[in-house]
């Protein structure tokens, strides 16, 4: 039986100490402007205010929950935890995910209460309030878009600033609509309508983030096709137990038994070459293969 383990040595994630210092800056902007928009509610008397406010106390929580995972997944892996604190990042996505969640049931039960008596507020002061709330949003959604791309608890920090993004956009339309129109039903209206966003962004996060916990096969790569492209190689039998699953998002592993032909083709060589092929055709470069000859047995218990 032949044994091979191999990956890039690499455990350290990319640049994180750029995602904490991103993660910083936003939570300082929001911050500020949640207490700038709670101060707005209460000279405006407009619960909208307030209650937005009280979504960026919200995304305080989740951004703070992020910068803290982000900062502890940097602590070095250890002989009882041998890939770190990487899975940190993805609970705490999954904990955004459920926030995300819950805010939207929440917009929605708030917005239902006040459709067929919404409040008097000052449009003036919700349209200039929202306004600022929309630029401190853009810039935060700014500092943190790229490194959403990869890394899905900077993701689940983007989707929270991204809904308040909107919502600042609704608000200011609600205010347009109450200054010109004295519409003031628009508020719940758009409110509803912001909670479906949040909703559809909450549960993909959730999606993705359990994927990953529960160690399912990244949604990018196709056991069957990982499995075809082995059975390809002349010198492999069979191919089982073969497993693919994200350490972290970005960081896929592979571990397989390779049943060979002939005990002759039982070779270091072969290893290297299914390691070739799992790098070049799925991006594979954390993979543990087992070699087996034909006639090898092993106890009938398989994951």
């Amino acid at each position: 039986m032949n044994h091979a383990h191999t990956h890039d040595h690499s455990h350290t994630p990319s640049p994180a100490a750029t995602n904490i210092g991103r993660l910083s800056i936003v939570l300082g902007l929001t911050t500020l402007y949640m207490i700038v928009e709670f101060a707005g509610g209460m000279w405006s008397n407009s619960l909208a205010l307030i209650a937005d406010a009280g979504h960026m106390l919200t995304d305080v929580g989740a951004i703070g929950l992020a910068l803290f995972a982000a900062w502890f997944s940097e602590h070095p892996a250890s002989p009882q935890k041998t890939y770190g604190y990487y899975r940190l990042e993805i609970f705490a996505a999954f904990m955004n995910g459920v926030a995300l969640a819950v805010i939207s049931f929440f917009i929605v039960y708030e917005a239902l209460q006040r459709l067929g008596h919404p409040p008097q507020i000052q449009g003036n002061i919700l349209t200039w309030v929202a306004t600022g709330g929309l630029v401190i949003n853009l810039s935060s959604a700014a500092v943190l878009f790229s490194a959403g791309q990869s890394n899905i608890n900077i993701r689940g920090a983007f989707i929270h600033i991204l809904s308040d993004t909107v919502g600042s956009l609704g608000a200011i339309i609600a205010g347009i609509c109450i200054i010109y129109f004295k519409f003031y039903q628009a508020d719940p209206i758009f409110s509803i309508l912001i909670a479906v966003l949040v909703l559809y962004n909450g549960w993909k996060l959730m999606q993705e983030a359990l994927n990953i916990l529960l160690e399912a096969c990244p949604v990018h790569l196709s056991v069957t096709d990982i499995e075809t492209a082995l059975m390809n190689l002349p010198e492999i039998q069979a191919v089982h137990d073969l497993h693919v699953w994200s350490i972290t998002c970005g960081k896929e592993a592979l571990s397989a038994h390779i049943v060979v032909n002939d005990v002759v083709q039982y070779t270091p060589q072969l290893v290297t070459k299914i390691q070739d092929i799992l790098k070049e055709k799925f991006g594979l470069t954390h993979s543990t293969i087992q070699l087996e000859p034909p006639d090898f047995e092993e106890d009938e218990i398989h994951f």
